[in-house]
């Protein structure tokens, strides 16, 4: 047994915990876990533990599978809170076949081979997630516990100690919160995690959704992710800060360009903008997700880059102009309820074919796109993200690009449950529909 796993074990029996989760996420980013006992530890760290694999196909599930979830050192960490029968902890797990081999159905898989490429061409995928998400006093209806707006400095209320007690709980489980703040909607609170590698930050996602979630409930309210949850407000999205980093350097840094960004950046870029219509479906998941992409709120809608224009797809930050370490730019149309680990996947991807492809980076877009006229968005070659996701279905459903990255099982696992969705979506009547035709027709 290595030095890691038995220092996991000396500080299982030093601080008495009893009980260990198994951390595992499915294809549609739901955490799942199975708990075990101190004693099954060893034996856990060794060889794994046994499940059915057919329960992270979301909702395509078609037949058992025997897959093994080996539990990765590296993330050990105790739960911030401490229930009567003592402290727990929690290990994330990858997802093997009986045989040792990867299991192609696993999201932290593709990721992490996505991840070995990179690292062979010299670079490490640095990503810095901002979380958005609604504190509401029940799971059934979207009943605020404030109405403050961005920024807002009022006198302390519930979501405000929520949100410290939140940053105070990642913070023990040794993930740097960098910033938290209330968003513009009401009830709405943003949590901007420290960048680091893609794999580390992919966890980090899923491990704050997690923690969110159970202090909102242990305060007797519920946090929710849900990109849009409230008519006529701002939805929440998940900004990801990215750059490449070779050695000590900022691959996306040059001091002598206009906006700072080396060509290397601007494929990049450029290689996200070209085929952002491919991942959207990715990196926005759900139905709701396009109740959020609408005009008229700063979700972007049209795919565009800029340094000022906030309603972009995607932005360079001006905060520290000329420095090279803070040189990066936000892709800004994922939310917060996507699949981590396939989301920061295909962005990768995505920017690998712009640099291997040595895509050309259009001009930026600063103006105020939803004034220009058709004619004038034509003209600079402004065009519209999908607007719903029948349409973003479509987009991945042919992209030789998502396939790739996925993998064979992967790719049509999450493109059949999009299509099971769609079609749950597509048949529901709504109260909409209810109040408008039920009158008339």
């Amino acid at each position: 047994m290595d030095e890691v796993k038995k220092q996991i074990l000396e500080k299982v029996r030093k601080n008495k915990i009893r009980h260990i989760q198994l951390w595992f996420t499915d294809i549609l980013g739901r955490l799942k876990s199975m708990e075990i006992s101190d004693s099954e530890l060893e034996g856990a760290l060794n060889d794994g533990i046994g499940f059915d694999g057919s329960s992270i196909e979301g909702f395509a599930r078609i037949e058992e599978s025997d897959v093994v979830a080996m539990p990765d050192p590296a993330t050990f960490q105790i739960l911030p809170w401490e229930p009567p029968e003592g402290p727990v902890a929690r290990l994330i797990c990858d997802v093997q076949d009986p045989y040792g081999n990867p299991y192609p159905g696993d999201p932290r898989y593709v990721l992490k081979k996505l991840l070995k490429k990179v690292a062979g061409m010299g670079y490490v995928y640095n990503i810095g997630p901002e979380m958005e998400y609604f504190y509401f006093k029940n799971a059934r209806e979207p009943e605020v516990l404030d109405m403050s707006g961005y920024f807002d400095l009022m006198p302390p209320d519930l979501g405000t100690d929520l949100r410290r007690e939140t940053a105070q709980a990642l913070e023990a489980m040794g993930m740097k919160v960098e910033c938290t703040h209330h968003e513009v909607a009401p009830s709405q609170h943003e949590v901007d995690l420290r960048h680091g590698d893609a794999m580390m930050m992919a966890d980090n996602v899923m491990t704050l959704r997690f923690v969110t979630k159970e202090i909102a409930r242990r305060n007797g309210v519920y946090a929710t992710f849900m990109p849009k949850p409230i008519l006529n407000e701002n939805g929440s999205g998940m900004h990801v800060h990215q750059s490449l980093l070779k050695g000590d350097n900022n691959a996306f840094f040059d001091p002598k360009d206009e906006y700072n960004l080396s060509e290397i950046a601007k494929r990049f870029i450029a290689g996200l903008m070209k085929h952002a219509d491919e991942i959207i479906a990715v990196t926005n998941q759900w139905v709701n997700s396009y109740k959020r992409l609408v005009p008229g709120y700063e979700a972007p809608v049209y795919n565009s880059w800029a340094r000022r224009n906030r309603s972009a797809m995607i932005r360079v930050p001006l905060y520290q102009p000329g420095k090279e370490m803070v040189t990066r730019f936000e892709f800004r149309a994922p939310d917060p309820s996507c699949n981590p680990y396939l989301a920061f996947a295909v962005m990768l991807a995505a920017g690998l074919a712009g640099i291997e492809g040595n895509y050309e980076l259009p001009a930026p877009i600063e103006e105020n796109i939803f004034q220009m006229t058709p004619e004038e968005k034509e003209r600079r070659g402004i065009t519209l993200l999908p607007g719903n996701l029948y349409a973003a279905i479509r987009e991945v459903s042919k992209s030789a690009l998502v396939k790739e990255t996925l993998g064979d099982h992967m790719f049509e696992k999450f493109v059949r449950n999009k299509e099971i969705e769609w079609d749950n979506y597509r048949i529901h009547v709504s109260r909409y529909e209810l109040e408008k035709y039920l009158p008339i027709l």
